[in-house]
């Protein structure tokens, strides 16, 4: 009996999941966010601009405070989000960060008790495995979670223009789409739960070993004798070019509105792309494949990151390069 009766509780959790599911978020739908840094307080107030009320928290009272003037209601806890709202977004540093706020006390799976299903959609970048184990656990509680990380930087997320790698159910996917829409103009369904995550490790493999290479490139024309701004021209109508070259250029002075421009500040943080090439090194252990140029440059973020450059944007490596050079000659 004990277990006819745990399979029926199962069954009618996925029951209410799957129904919570299949309809759409319009603008009247209150919205909670959780995670309201660089990138997760654009994704925020885009929401709000489009007419959603919005429940948020963070640690951070001056993060909550331009949602709050524009009438958002502050959270004391994640737990008090998942009560107020029926639709939560999370945008959180680290894996341990997503597993707390989901499942730990005063956390989403606590206040979303007694209140009906809720449609969770986790933007942070995260361990795979880590991504499929708390959405499992979130749907054993009649919820649905989906893991929808994002590239395009602090630009995108403020603009609108991120891109969703989306794990989820096709019907889950196709219920998240509008309100990504919201807050991205590319929403790409990937497959199952925590395949977005996998697209988004890979894909910010390429983007650390690639902000390497062009630093180091430029690096190497200054001190031969280049202009940054021609070479980097150069490289952008040749084989070189790439986003961290054309979009997100590291040398000082050669594009306006990027980190390079304001002292490395406002940007995707060093210790946070020391953190995605972490998850990738992990990964490729993990499934026995080789990862050279990876794990080469996560230990040089690693290094990056010892030397006190962690909250700088990860195009200071070019900054961590002259200190470097100085280092060599004194």
């Amino acid at each position: 009996m004990a277990l006819a009766r745990t399979i029926a509780m199962a069954a009618a959790g996925c029951a209410r999941a799957r129904g919570a599911s299949l309809r759409r978020f319009g603008t009247e739908t209150t919205v909670g966010f959780i995670g309201l840094g660089n990138m997760g307080g654009h994704m925020a107030r885009n929401l709000q601009a489009a007419g959603h009320k919005m429940v948020v928290f963070d640690l951070s009272d001056a993060a909550t405070a331009s949602l709050k003037a524009g009438g958002a209601l502050v959270a004391k806890t994640p737990a008090e989000v998942a009560a107020k709202a029926s639709v939560i977004v999370t945008m959180l540093p680290s894996s341990p960060h997503v597993q707390k706020v989901y499942l730990g006390e005063n956390g989403i799976a606590a206040g979303a008790s007694g209140t009906g299903a809720k449609f969770c959609i986790d933007a942070s970048t995260i361990a795979p495995p880590v991504a499929k184990q708390v959405s499992d656990a979130m749907g054993a509680h009649g919820h649905v979670l989906i893991d929808a990380p994002v590239s395009g930087g602090t630009a995108g997320a403020e603009k609108a223009t991120l891109t969703f790698m989306v794990g989820a159910s096709e019907s889950a996917f196709e219920k998240a789409k509008p309100l990504l829409a919201r807050m991205g103009k590319n929403i790409v369904r990937c497959g199952d739960v925590s395949t977005g995550q996998v697209a988004k490790v890979c894909n910010n493999m390429v983007l650390g070993i690639s902000m390497i290479a062009v630093s180091e490139a430029l690096n190497l024309g200054v001190k031969l004798g280049a202009d940054p701004k021609t070479l980097s021209a150069i490289m952008n109508t040749s084989s070189g070019r790439c986003w961290s070259s054309d979009t997100y250029n590291p040398c000082p002075g050669v594009m306006p509105g990027v980190p390079a421009s304001r002292g490395f500040t406002g940007g995707f943080g060093s210790k946070l792309m020391m953190k995605d090439l972490s998850l990738a090194v992990e990964a490729a252990k993990d499934a026995g494949v080789p990862l050279n140029l990876g794990a080469n440059a996560h230990a040089l973020y690693q290094l990056m990151v010892n030397a006190g450059l962690g909250d700088k944007d990860f195009s200071g490596y070019w900054q961590f390069l002259q200190g470097a050079e100085q280092g060599k000659k004194q």
